[in-house]
């Protein structure tokens, strides 16, 4: 069985970014926010599910690979 998570940048402020995420590019309708200095995310539901873990590795990766935020992206396993 497929997974895909697929997140989009909300917004940007000093230390952190918000990301909107979800299974659905059409209703991504949890966030998360991102700490850029330490790139650890919370949940902004508080449900660290396997979802938010999903969105959040592959962020995380993203900027790895990149040296940038990115501002949208999906993951699929």
């Amino acid at each position: 069985m497929a997974s895909l998570v697929y997140f989009k940048k909300l917004s940007e402020q000093p230390g952190s970014i918000r990301y909107t995420f979800g299974e659905d590019p059409a209703e991504m309708d949890r966030t998360l926010t991102m700490n850029t200095a330490s790139r650890t995310s919370t949940s902004d539901d508080g449900n660290a599910d396997y979802t938010f873990l999903k969105a959040s590795r592959k962020i995380n990766s993203l900027f790895e690979e990149r040296s940038q935020w990115p501002e949208r992206g999906m993951s699929a396993s």
